[in-house]
């Protein structure tokens, strides 16, 4: 529901915009976010719920997950306050899990059953029950179909068979939308997450459509080191394009984030140029000599599905750092002392950025949505804004990762320069669901020689969990940007050079 500015798309900005002010105000914490409830959802009529108390509950909860705290426990009595002053601290506030499903905010959902609509024309045929390998659907006074949910085992094969479309799948969205199938039902009927197959992509929060699923964020740790006066770096994922409107053009964003405190910004697609060349090299050293094909690494969500269901594929899974670890590095490499916030469209990356295996030198992880909050805490009007100092480090490869299929192209041109000669096979796929399908392809020995790109994301990063705009209009935007770059090749970066320092 990206692009789509509904009534759960609203609250969520609500509530990044009151944190993000709350923290550059300061003050008594707990007053505030005590108060905030109330003027997210004004008044004494509910607008969304049956009961304005419920609706001012889910924003409670909400406000805990923007800051990082953990949702309270439906039975205990603890005010939405609770922890916040162990929370006010200028570092990385994370307290596992990362995406959360707030339980009296959730439909209640059916996880997946077939359902016979008034469409039904009672036919005579019934090719609906004929299918039927339980007997589950019987016939009504009127010799309509009626499905028997207690034999019914949910293989649609009569919807299949229905001449007129009357019979329709009924599944629960964010399992719909869940490649990992990582969402089934507490004892109560509500959505529940089994984190052990859980990663983190976010798929689950941008498709409920009740806005019962949200993730942790960093804004109030992020500012706080902001005001304390930490020199603190933005690192801006290549998808940023268009996504805080027409206004907010590349040569105004480094001049829109310092008026948020920001010492400077940088493009990640440097970090994705050095992501390339290094994913090439490996590429022509290991494939097929060492192994049979290799597979990217930047999507954190691709990266970790493929070595939870197909551990045998990790070493092939490419060991170079991601843009978002490269670009930081790079930055610290150049000024010790700073602190880096990546900011991108992705719940993923701050998962990525906690975790303990590799040092990833990033202190914070925004998405667009919540930066964009921070945008209207502090009044940023993009129409006055000069937009002197453009970003224009990265060449059009790196600028390409933000799309499917734009990592395994950057990488592929930039082999075709080091070896002309070599000829490269490609398979790219985008959403996990696909991810998995490409791998049991490749486990079946039908993608040897290959080069793989996995994408968590339908459409890759510009569809994330933290974006903004329609997939389709930020596409574009990134094509357009990706063309204006002064050097295409990777190996053209300025950059190339450091890539040996960055270990």
């Amino acid at each position: 529901m990206r692009g789509i500015y509904t009534s759960v798309t609203d609250i969520r900005r609500k509530v990044f915009t009151e944190v993000a002010r709350m923290a550059y105000e300061g003050g008594d914490y707990a007053k505030k976010i005590e108060e905030l409830p109330y003027k997210i959802i004004p008044g004494e009529i509910a607008t969304y719920r049956e009961s304005i108390f419920l609706e001012r509950a889910i924003v409670g909860e909400r406000l805990r997950l923007c800051i990082g705290l953990p949702l309270r426990p439906v039975d205990e009595n603890k005010p939405i306050s609770d922890g916040i002053f162990e929370s006010a601290i200028a570092e990385k506030y994370y307290d596992p899990p990362l995406v959360n499903i707030i339980s009296f905010a959730c439909n209640k959902c059916p996880e997946k059953k077939f359902e016979v609509t008034n469409l039904c024309q009672g036919c005579l045929a019934h090719p609906c029950s004929e299918v039927c390998p339980k007997g589950a659907i019987s016939f009504d006074a009127h010799g309509k179909s009626v499905i028997d949910q207690e034999k019914c085992i949910k293989c649609g094969r009569c919807r299949t068979v229905c001449p007129y479309g009357a019979i329709q799948k009924m599944e629960r969205p964010c399992a719909k939308a869940c490649g990992m199938n990582a969402i089934g039902s507490d004892e109560h009927g509500r959505a529940q997450i089994n984190y052990d197959l859980c990663v983190s992509c976010g798929m689950c929060i941008v498709n409920c459509p009740f806005g019962a699923i949200s993730d942790k964020g960093q804004i109030f740790q992020l500012i706080q080191s902001i005001k304390k006066g930490d020199q603190v770096i933005a690192a801006v994922a290549p998808a940023f394009l268009g996504q805080f409107g027409p206004k907010a053009t590349p040569e105004k964003i480094k001049d829109a984030m310092r008026h948020l405190g920001f010492a400077d910004v940088v493009e990640v697609a440097v970090g994705a140029d050095l992501c390339t060349i290094e994913e090439a090299e490996d590429f022509l050293k290991k494939v097929p000599e060492e192994q049979p094909f290799m597979a990217t690494s930047c999507c954190p969500s691709w990266s970790v599905m493929a070595k939870k269901l197909f551990p045998e594929f990790a070493p092939y899974i490419s060991m170079a750092l991601t843009p978002m670890v490269l670009t930081a590095r790079l930055i610290k490499k150049e000024h010790p002392d700073c602190k880096v916030v990546f900011v991108g469209p992705c719940s993923a990356k701050k998962l990525e950025a906690s975790r303990r295996s590799i040092r990833s030198d990033v202190d914070f992880v925004l998405t667009f949505e919540e930066i964009m909050g921070m945008f209207e805490a502090k009044n940023i009007d993009f129409n006055l804004l000069e937009g002197n100092e453009p970003l224009n480090e990265g060449t059009g490869a790196g600028r390409g990762f933000a799309v499917s299929g734009g990592v395994a192209n950057a990488v592929v041109e930039a082999i075709k320069k080091i070896d002309p000669d070599r000829e490269v096979q490609v398979d790219y796929a985008e959403g996990l669901e696909n991810c998995k399908k490409m791998l049991t392809l490749a486990k079946a020995g039908k993608r040897n020689g290959f080069l793989l790109e996995g994408m968590g994301c339908p459409g890759g990063c510009v569809a994330g969990a933290g974006t903004l705009q329609p997939v389709a209009k930020s596409t574009a935007a990134v094509a357009k940007y990706k063309s204006q770059a002064e050097q295409q090749n990777a190996l053209d970066s300025k950059y190339a050079h450091k890539l040996k320092h960055l270990d």
